[in-house]
């Protein structure tokens, strides 16, 4: 999969480089191509912004500049996206959609934001992290690249996806332990010493549901659950 990232502030993105992202790159499983949209300016002092007309605080970013840097980058298959608070909140549904294109382009606005009629000619799908607003789109950016590419093929290890919080059947993700056994007087639940699969694996639905029902009640409306777990979520309720 290949990202092209439009942004004022490439060196934002450092830590892209580094990790899982940073092997997925090094691998050439993943192409990550920083364009940073001053080079596109038309003057010799590289003004990329302006004042908004009708007046108001802030600067826009000039859609030319925009259109041209969108241009350099674009194909066929380009998916285009706005990280914006405007758009719609990322969840993990988004995610899984997104990992399928071959090619995503993230436009990170600035400033006050972007001229609308670059925005009406790009038509992109708007995207936000969350309901509050951020200096510029590059760290939301940062989490799209990183929620997505975990959902690219070899990015992750094979499985390693499948039981996160939120992935297949809309759980949150049950509690994990490693070594010691024992921590300050607390110890590893005996199932998971057992060896016994059947029961771990029950035990582990089980601890996914608690954790979900204690945590983030309002998504169990819409997980993907058995009469078994039902009955298992009824008994909490006592």
């Amino acid at each position: 999969m290949k990202f092209d990232i439009l942004t004022l502030f490439p060196e934002m993105f450092k830590p892209l480089s580094e990790s899982i992202i940073g092997r997925a790159t090094s691998n050439k499983i993943l192409e990550i191509n920083l364009v940073n949209i001053r080079d596109f300016s038309k003057n010799k002092h590289k003004q990329v912004d302006d004042t908004p007309y009708g007046g108001g605080a802030g600067m826009l970013l000039k859609p030319d500049v925009v259109w041209d840097a969108y241009n350099s980058v674009k194909s066929d298959d380009s998916k285009v996206i706005f990280l914006t608070p405007q758009g719609k909140t990322l969840n993990q549904s988004k995610v899984e959609e997104l990992s399928k294109y071959k090619h995503l382009i993230l436009l990170c606005g600035h400033y006050e934001g972007i001229d609308q009629r670059v925005i009406d000619k790009i038509n992109p799908e708007e995207i936000s992290i969350g309901d509050y607003v951020l200096t510029g789109g590059e760290i939301p950016a940062m989490v799209l690249v990183d929620s997505v590419s975990r959902y690219v093929s070899g990015v992750l290890k094979n499985g390693s996806e499948i039981e996160e919080s939120f992935s297949d059947d809309g759980l949150l993700e049950y509690p994990q332990y490693t070594k010691p056994e024992e921590f300050e007087g607390m110890k590893v639940p005996e199932v998971l010493l057992s060896g016994h699969h059947e029961n771990i694996a029950k035990w582990r639905r089980q601890e996914a549901l608690r954790v979900t029902y204690n945590k983030r009640k309002d998504i169990l409306e819409k997980a993907k659950l058995t009469k078994e777990d039902k009955k298992f979520l009824k008994s909490l309720e006592n």
